[in-house]
């Protein structure tokens, strides 16, 4: 039988730890939510490993640090209400309800968003509101969010997510260009996002952020 809680305790001692996460309401939550159970059934072996796991074509769920990152950086406090875009199954939605006031997590698939639900309730996670929808479209009827978690790449920002964000909030996004990958945490004033550099990661370009491109002949 795998042990999985083992798994966990490794993971934070050998992933998240020594990438600078000290923070402990981050390490308690990581410490805490059963990764495996929000991984897919056939991949639930590489659950605590230290990279992307690929769920659907061009969909993933991010490498431990990736994501404990980018939590560090945002800093979620208990009043707050969070935007989750691209849930998945639901791991990073169960680690900020640890943390956060509410998550509303977006995902595009209704079987994904029903697993993720189960998931989420037999796991005591009632702080997470699972929402279909496309990605780019968000969930705006439950908003405006002091923080939006972005769990793929981009090329740009949805003008419709970013009015979603609070004036006063932060963003956490991934920002694909080609290859090579940045996480920029971006904060709100006066209406404009204004974006600083993060660390480096990468991951595939979620559906509905990539740059349109003007081809000429």
């Amino acid at each position: 039988m795998t042990d999985y809680a083992q798994r966990r305790t490794f993971m934070v001692d050998t992933q998240i730890r020594p990438s600078d996460v000290t923070k402990f309401p981050i390490i308690d939550a990581m410490l805490s939510v059963p990764r495996e159970v929000y991984t897919p059934r056939d991949k639930r072996e590489a659950a605590y490993v230290g990279e992307n796991i690929e769920f659907a074509p061009g969909r993933v769920m991010l490498e431990p640090r990736t994501l404990a990152k980018m939590l560090d950086g945002l800093a979620i406090s208990g009043g707050e209400l969070v935007l989750d875009i691209g849930a998945g199954y639901g791991y990073a939605a169960a680690v900020m309800a640890r943390m956060a006031e509410a998550v509303v997590a977006v995902e595009d698939d209704a079987d994904r968003v029903s697993e993720a639900q189960g998931a989420l309730s037999d796991h005591g996670a009632d702080g997470v509101i699972m929402h279909e929808a496309a990605l780019d479209a968000g969930a705006p009827e439950h908003g405006p969010y002091d923080v939006i978690v972005i769990e793929g790449g981009i090329e740009h920002l949805p003008e419709a997510i970013a009015d979603q964000l609070k004036d006063g909030g932060r963003i956490a996004a991934l920002f694909m260009e080609g290859a090579l990958g940045t996480v920029r945490l971006g904060y709100k004033q006066n209406g404009a996002i204004s974006w600083r550099f993060a660390f480096n990661a990468a991951a595939p370009v979620l559906p509905g952020y990539q740059s349109s491109r003007e081809f000429a002949l």
